[in-house]
């Protein structure tokens, strides 16, 4: 999910020339652990060179996640297929 914010903040995906030059390309990643229901979770952050990409699914300084978790399962429980639910 997160690789996918970013994608849509920079306008281009991962390996794919981008159709308008910019300074700002990807950066790399930085590590975070976050408190879910079902234990402690590493996440892998992904940020952009000129430091405006902000998660919206993990914002800064958030150490807690709710109800991310029961929004996968559901998915997963209708029928949408790993795949679909990872897009």
């Amino acid at each position: 999910m997160l690789d996918g914010e970013l994608e849509t903040h920079l306008g281009y995906l991962k390996h794919q020339a981008d159709p308008k030059p910019t300074p700002n390309r990807r950066n790399g990643r930085y590590p975070k652990q976050v408190t879910t229901e079902y234990g402690e979770v590493a996440l892998e952050i992904p940020r952009d060179r000129t430091g405006s990409f902000t998660a919206a699914v993990v914002p800064p300084h958030q150490t807690t996640m709710v109800g991310t978790e029961d929004q996968v399962i559901a998915l997963y429980a209708r029928g949408m297929s790993t795949r679909d639910i990872q897009a």
